[in-house]
C-alpha cells in the first residue's frame, strides 16, 4: 500500500463567482485516518471534500489525490437523493459494482456474493426487496453506505451521512463507519455537524472555518 497521503492541497483556492469559500488552504490527509470535517454552517466543508473529488473546480492552488486501486466511494447528503426512485436496497447497493461492471454488463456470481455479504454485514437483509423510498433515514443511510462498501474503494466520503437520524440510527451508523476504518482499513473522511462526538470518535479532526482549514485534536474542538 502506498504510503503517499490520499490527499495534498498546497495553496488552494475555491470560490462561485465572486464568492471566496475556501482561500489558499493548505491540508495533508494522511491514508487509513478516520477524519471529521467540522464547523459553522457554510464554512466549505462540503465544499473542500467536493474540490478534492474533482467534482466542483478549484481556482488556484494545486490538489493532488492518491485513492488506490479504485476511484473513492462518495456518499452525497440524503437529502440530495429521490426518495421516491423506483429501485430496491438490492439494486440500489449493486451500483456500487458500476466502476468495474460498466452500465452493461451483469454482476457475476462472485460480485452477486459480495453485494449479498454486504447488504447481511449492514443489516438489510430483512429490507433487500424493499423500495428504497419506503426505508427510514437509517435504513437509508445504511443503503448509501453499503452501495459505497460493496464497491471496494479504499477511500470512503461521506456528507452528513446521520443528518435527520434520530440518536439510535445516528449510534448504529457511526459505528459501521468507525468499524469500516478500524477493522476495513478504510479512510474515511465525512462531513460531521456534532462537534460534541468528536473525540469519541476520532482521534483529530479537520476544522473548517473562518480561520481557514487545518487539522487539530478532536479533544481541542468545542461546540
Amino acid at each position: 500500500m502506498s504510503d503517499r497521503p490520499v490527499i495534498a492541497c498546497r495553496g488552494v483556492t475555491v470560490a462561485y463567482g465572486r464568492d471566496v469559500v475556501l482561500d489558499r488552504i493548505d491540508l495533508t490527509v494522511p491514508r487509513g485516518t478516520l477524519l471529521p470535517f467540522v464547523g459553522p454552517n457554510g464554512a466549505g466543508k462540503t465544499t473542500l471534500l467536493k474540490a478534492c473529488l474533482g467534482l466542483i473546480p478549484h481556482q488556484a492552488g494545486e490538489i493532488r489525490c492518491d485513492f488506490g486501486s479504485r476511484p473513492p466511494a462518495y456518499v452525497p447528503q440524503q437529502k440530495q437523493l429521490d426518495p421516491i426512485y423506483p429501485v430496491s436496497v438490492e439494486d440500489l447497493v449493486r451500483m456500487g459494482l458500476y466502476p468495474e461492471l460498466g452500465w452493461w454488463r451483469r454482476p457475476d456470481e462472485a460480485q452477486r456474493v459480495r453485494a449479498a455479504h454486504v447488504i447481511e454485514r449492514f443489516g438489510l437483509a430483512p429490507h433487500s426487496r424493499k423500495q428504497f423510498g419506503e426505508l427510514s433515514g437509517g435504513l437509508r443511510q445504511k443503503t448509501l453506505l453499503a452501495r459505497a462498501v460493496v464497491s471496494q474503494a479504499e477511500v470512503l466520503v461521506l456528507d452528513e451521512p446521520t443528518a435527520g437520524l434520530d440518536a439510535a440510527s445516528e449510534a448504529d451508523l457511526l459505528a459501521l463507519i468507525r468499524t469500516l476504518n478500524a477493522d476495513g482499513g478504510k479512510t474515511v473522511l465525512w462531513v460531521h455537524h456534532r462537534m460534541d462526538q468528536c473525540a469519541a470518535l476520532a482521534r483529530q479532526v479537520c476544522r473548517v472555518d473562518k480561520r481557514g482549514v487545518r487539522v487539530t485534536d478532536a479533544a481541542e474542538v468545542r461546540p
